[in-house]
């Protein structure tokens, strides 16, 4: 059981309002969905009655309100104690990563990390999760969330955190490339796709076009940055292959536009956090690469 779905239960319990404990939480109402629907299933108990205008808490989730609020109490002490002990890690450790893995990887790091060295000041950039490697060899930044590059420089350590599934997302609405597409062997000379510009995506999707011998892909735009391009999937300006994690954190009105159409075209990859070795001996970042290890 998770200490932060404990967290974020006994909010609703408090709030009874989903939109309004995913916004307080920093989190989607899709992810708080799954928090509570993992609650529920690891205690084989319903623990919120909830139709289209109310939500209310049931004698089980009564039940576990109260054992919540002594476990979360427990860990805040836990956390002080913790903090006493380590207050003598001070200094500042720059990330970089995605929009998205800011929201699907870092957060469990980075709570450890900050009970652990609570003096560390954070400074995190977001951006196109293919420059990562090159943030850190330019000391832009001194950790980095990535996919494993094809080619990773010799000077980078790399540490799987898990692996990413890519998925084919096709507009919901009909375009003009909907026959094309919803043919029983899709044309895919025909049908636009939308590429991100490199990156350990871009090389998948370049090795699938190789394997079903699509020389001439017909390519809408080339944008930097995975997110843009699930909008534009949604706008209907043609098709992706994108990292499945990348549509799950996405906004629920797009969502609602794309369609998670394949996902056995392309082999996942490996992601995870990237550093330049001869940097592995400074304290905080020592600090943090053990942990993600």
């Amino acid at each position: 059981m998770d200490i932060r779905d404990l967290k974020v239960f006994l909010h609703l319990s408090e709030t009874h309002h989903f939109g309004l404990t995913a916004k307080a939480m920093h989190i989607t109402p899709s992810t708080l969905s799954r928090q509570i629907q993992r609650l529920e299933e690891s205690l084989g108990q319903q623990l919120f009655i909830r139709d289209n205008r109310s939500v209310s808490i049931t004698d089980a989730g009564q039940q576990l309100k109260l054992f919540a609020k002594q476990v979360v109490s427990d860990y805040q002490h836990l956390q002080q104690n913790l903090n006493q002990a380590n207050h003598q890690l001070t200094g500042e450790l720059s990330l970089f990563c995605s929009v998205t893995a800011a929201y699907s990887h870092l957060p469990d790091i980075l709570d450890k990390f900050r009970v652990l060295y609570p003096l560390v000041e954070i400074k995190l950039t977001t951006g196109d999760a293919a420059d990562a490697v090159s943030k850190i060899q330019s000391n832009e930044a001194d950790l980095a969330i990535a996919g494993c590059p094809k080619n990773l420089p010799t000077s980078v350590e790399f540490v799987k955190l898990g692996e990413i599934e890519m998925v084919l997302l096709i507009p919901r609405l009909r375009s003009t490339f909907s026959d094309k597409l919803h043919q029983k062997e899709p044309d895919w000379r025909n049908i636009p796709f939308i590429l991100p510009e490199h990156g350990p995506s871009r090389h998948r999707i370049d090795l699938w076009f190789k394997q079903n011998k699509i020389h001439s892909p017909k390519i809408y735009a080339t944008v930097a940055g995975h997110e843009a391009i699930v909008s534009m999937v949604a706008l209907g300006c043609g098709v992706a292959l994108l990292p499945k994690v990348v549509m799950e954190n996405s906004p629920e009105r797009i969502r609602e536009r794309i369609i998670e159409w394949s996902s056995s075209l392309i082999e996942p990859f490996d992601i995870g956090i990237c550093v330049q070795k001869r940097r592995l001996a400074e304290k905080i970042i020592a600090a943090f690469w053990q942990l993600a290890n």
